[in-house]
């Protein structure tokens, strides 16, 4: 599938799951079944996933639920209701593992605790209590601010209006599932799709007396704020939940090692019809709430949680052409069209190929009748050829050697890390030599996170170029808005619109221009982190004229690989003119560090040497939360030099010789008042 028709698929997609979400969340008419939902929603993101050129403020990774109704009051959530990240399979739950023991620098034999709760297919909601009484009852909402529906959470028996124990936290949200059992559907199934759609919609009455006629159900599980309770694990929790009042799921479990999660995962799921309400898969939590607080969380999903999915459903059908899509950084995608076939109640006409590999390892060809599984992330993939289907005639299927687009050679890059070839093949060409990776480029650069042109989305990019209004991310600077105002579909006030867009879009900051320039490996986060260290954008220049990549080295998130490919950007002499002209026109503020009050307050510290029991990346984090910053290297500004086992002897003599305070871990963590 071509890149035009990729973004019309997910722009359609996109269209879809606004309608949908308006329809349930705002009007309480779910217009399709929940497993429908679900995967339309994980489709986009896979799509996202798969093509950078892909974004939109309504995608599901920006967006949790709907706004709340104007039909009930608004509440802020004191913290955010998240999602969580989801896995699909053993492999997915080992990576899962093996992150969280990277990040807190343990090794494999460390064992973390999990508690696994089965994950009820209902509606969340946020019940606040104050002096032991129920005061507040909100729903999920868009995930920051919810709706005040205090009244229908009321009318459910499962929660306790007064808690009488004496160990019950001054203040705290507890957070859980409202649901219907399957049992008491049948009495509904006339009036709703299916239970969960049936939760919602009687949460979601005016009128509480009508909700009151419905039999909803509340399990308890988490707790989002709190205040006074001692309590060190979710076990613990758990059991206090029954102490005081709520109802929890009985198939909980406490468990230890990936191999038994799988284990307890295959025994739920054979329960699965003999359970009297929809579980769609197990939570897996760790256990220890210390744990919890020093993973925190990533994007929108917390790092200590996941949700293991049950099994995909599958179909049979015939591969009738392989595409091949190009992206920003040059990667080719293989995807196949299929005929149509039903899967899971939803028609799939393409699926996903990944790579050249995958099509040899699979040996998948024109023609092919294959098994096409709509798996965990959702996106259709192949699982096997049925070769007794065959046909005499088919011929294996050739990955271009050459750019469908610009006809330069494709490659295999060898990774540094793995010290293998990459399974992505990609095209040679450097930058904006190859045309479908240089729209993609502008795409990127004129996106929400990067210099977020109103007016200027991706199909007016598309229609720009084709008209040779565009070639370079300058040109964009320098429309010709006379002509552009003669085209279909624009007028004098819409030019004036898009050309206030553009002159405001002059105005930016240092680490969003960085992230803009769509350097391949440099994501927002180390655009931030390249800015905080350089501080302005005549810094950056200078790392090309100097020759000093190496001083980013030392930034948590930085490697060779991303070094690599900020060289190789600057040697790209298209890339060096594009710099040129953007600094004639553009005003890119200097990055300024946020001050706040934490212990390390105006204190500069860098790292060296291999820490106990803490990564990089965390010990990083613990200087940011508590107002510290980190600096790249040993200079006057440096106030710091914490050393950990085996310190770099270069920086610790440099230290030395500028009377530059070094550190021992144990001496950093009792500034913080923790324990070493």
């Amino acid at each position: 599938m071509k890149n035009d028709e990729v973004k019309k698929d997910y722009l359609r997609k996109i269209k879809k799951i606004t309608k949908l979400n308006e329809s349930y969340y705002d009007k309480s008419i779910p217009l399709i079944s929940d497993g429908e939902y679900d995967i339309l929603k994980k489709e986009i993101i896979f799509l996202e996933k798969k093509h950078d050129f892909l974004d939109h403020k309504d995608s599901p990774l920006k967006k949790v639920g709907f706004k709340p109704s104007k039909n009930f009051k608004k509440v802020d959530h004191k913290v955010p209701m998240l999602s969580l990240s989801n896995a699909f399979s053993e492999e997915d739950l080992i990576n899962f593992e093996k992150k969280i023991l990277n990040y807190l620098n343990q090794k494999k034999g460390f064992n973390i605790e999990y508690s696994a709760e089965p994950k009820i297919d209902g509606i969340s909601a946020s019940l606040i209590y104050k002096n032991k009484k129920f005061v507040t009852g909100l729903s999920r909402g868009d995930g920051q601010t919810g709706e005040d529906i205090t009244a229908n959470l009321k009318t459910i028996k499962d929660i306790p209006l007064n808690i009488f124990a004496n160990d019950f936290p001054e203040e705290i949200d507890i957070r859980g599932e409202v649901f219907i059992q399957n049992s008491d559907f049948k009495k509904l199934k006339d009036k709703f799709a299916n239970p969960r759609n049936a939760a919602s919609g009687s949460l979601r009455q005016k009128n509480s007396n009508d909700t009151k006629k419905i039999p909803l159900k509340f399990i308890a599980y988490t707790f989002g704020f709190e205040k006074g309770m001692k309590i060190t694990n979710q076990k613990d929790f758990l059991k206090k939940l029954s102490q005081w009042g709520f109802k929890t799921n009985h198939l909980n479990k406490i468990i230890v090692g990936t191999k038994n999660l799988i284990e307890n995962y295959n025994q739920v799921e054979k329960k699965r019809s003999a359970i009297d309400f929809d579980i769609d898969g197990i939570v897996y939590k760790i256990n220890d709430f210390q744990l919890q607080k020093r993973l925190g969380f990533v994007a929108n999903a917390p790092r200590w949680a996941i949700a293991h999915k049950f099994s995909a459903n599958s179909g049979i059908s015939k591969i009738l052409d392989i595409d091949i899509q190009i992206g920003r950084t040059g990667a080719l995608t293989p995807v196949a069209k299929i005929n149509s076939v039903n899967i899971g109640g939803v028609v799939v006409s393409n699926a996903t190929l990944h790579n050249e590999d995958e099509i040899n390892r699979k040996d998948i060809r024109i023609g092919d009748i294959v098994k096409v599984e709509r798996a965990g992330d959702v996106i259709p993939h192949i699982i096997s050829v049925d070769l007794k289907k065959r046909n005499k005639n088919s011929q294996k299927f050739l990955f271009p050697t050459k750019c469908p687009s610009c006809g330069s050679k494709t490659i295999k890059e060898f990774n540094l890390i793995t010290k293998k070839k990459d399974a992505v093949r990609r095209c040679s060409s450097e930058g904006f030599e190859c045309e479908r990776v240089a729209i993609e480029k502008i795409k990127h650069f004129v996106s929400k996170e990067a210099f977020n042109i109103d007016g200027l989305g991706k199909k007016i990019v598309e229609n720009f170029w084709n008209k040779n209004l565009i070639r370079l991310p300058q040109d964009i600077f320098n429309l010709d808005y006379s002509k552009i105002e003669s085209m279909d579909g624009w007028g004098k006030q819409s030019v004036a619109n898009l050309k206030y867009s553009i002159e405001t879009s002059k105005n930016i900051s240092f680490e969003r221009f960085i992230y803009a320039l769509g350097i391949r490996h440099i994501g927002f986060e180390n655009a931030k982190l390249i800015s905080r260290s350089l501080r302005s954008s005549e810094n950056f220049l200078n790392l090309s004229k100097s020759n000093n990549f190496g001083e980013l080295l030392n930034l948590d998130g930085m490697g060779e690989t991303q070094i690599n490919s900020i060289k190789n950007f600057f040697l790209n002499k298209t890339n060096q003119k594009v710099l040129d002209e953007l600094m004639k026109i553009l005003l890119i503020k200097n990055s300024v560090e946020t001050k706040k009050n934490g212990p390390l307050k105006n204190k500069t510290f860098m790292l060296t040497g291999k820490l106990m029991g803490m990564s990089r990346a965390e010990a990083k984090s613990l200087i940011e939360q508590n107002s510290g910053s980190i600096i790249s290297n040993v200079t006057k500004n440096l106030n710091y030099l914490i050393t950990g086992d085996k310190p770099t002897k270069r920086k610790v003599d440099m230290a030395k010789d500028m009377n530059i305070k070094i550190l021992s871990q144990g001496d950093w963590l009792k500034m913080l008042n923790k324990p070493s």
